[in-house]
């Protein structure tokens, strides 16, 4: 009697495991399905001025300390499987107060984000956030600048001083020199000057302006106060 109870409840176990597993097997094969459909979980915003209130609404959560960190589940995950599309380039510095994807409150699949000291630009940089309009449709490009940035202080003491930074280090202070001159070695007015000077580089790009000039994309420059962990609009 023992080992037919034993049996018994042997058979009952499995059985509920098997069920469990294939429970999961087939909700994990939904979400795949759905993936493969391409049906994403929502909408992203299709226009430069709902891209840009989808942003601010995200960074009024962070300040506010309520952020919901979404896009982040597993059906998230499984809808951008085979595809993205990414609603805003965010071009920032590489401080590591200072994460798009946070300051924003958004998830995978929301951005394409770019980062160099001090948000500094080049050629290959251009070129990277050329993808997302050009190849994908994103209709909003944001530079954003921050508060106590030590790329451009560092850039600021050096040129102040006539002292060459080591390495490549000082491929970011010549990048700099015209907003430093411009800011008269103020450091804050002269991260708020690099970040103007980025948009409008931007904005006369190749690709980037017959898309401006339709309504189709917009470049913007923000800046993060580390302090309030507010990003305000500067153009």
């Amino acid at each position: 009697m023992r080992n037919d109870m034993f049996d018994r409840r042997g058979l009952l176990r499995a059985g509920l495991v098997a069920g469990g597993l294939a429970a999961g097997t087939a909700a994990g094969g939904a979400l795949f399905a759905q993936a493969a459909a391409g049906v994403a979980p929502d909408e992203r915003p299709g226009t430069p001025d709902a891209a840009w209130a989808a942003l601010r609404e995200g960074n009024r959560r962070w300040a506010s300390g309520a952020a919901t960190h979404p896009h982040q589940d597993a059906a998230r995950r499984a809808a951008l499987a085979q595809k993205q599309d990414p609603f805003a380039v965010v071009f920032s510095c590489i401080d590591s107060r200072v994460p798009p994807e946070l300051v924003f409150d958004t998830g995978l699949g929301d951005l394409f984000v770019l980062r160099t000291a001090g948000h500094t630009i080049d050629p290959l940089v251009t070129g990277s956030a050329e993808y997302g309009p050009a190849e994908l449709g994103t209709p909003l490009v944001v530079v954003l600048g921050h508060q106590r940035c030590g790329a451009v202080t560092a850039a600021a003491e050096s040129l102040q001083e006539h002292r060459k930074l080591p390495g490549e280090l000082n491929r970011i202070a010549t990048s700099l020199q015209s907003a430093y001159k411009r800011s008269g070695g103020d450091v804050d007015k002269m991260i708020r000057l690099n970040t103007i000077d980025v948009v409008n580089q931007l904005k006369k790009d190749k690709l980037f302006a017959p898309r401006i000039a339709k309504g189709k994309l917009k470049v913007i420059g923000g800046y993060y106060s580390i302090d309030t962990y507010e990003v305000t609009r500067l153009v």
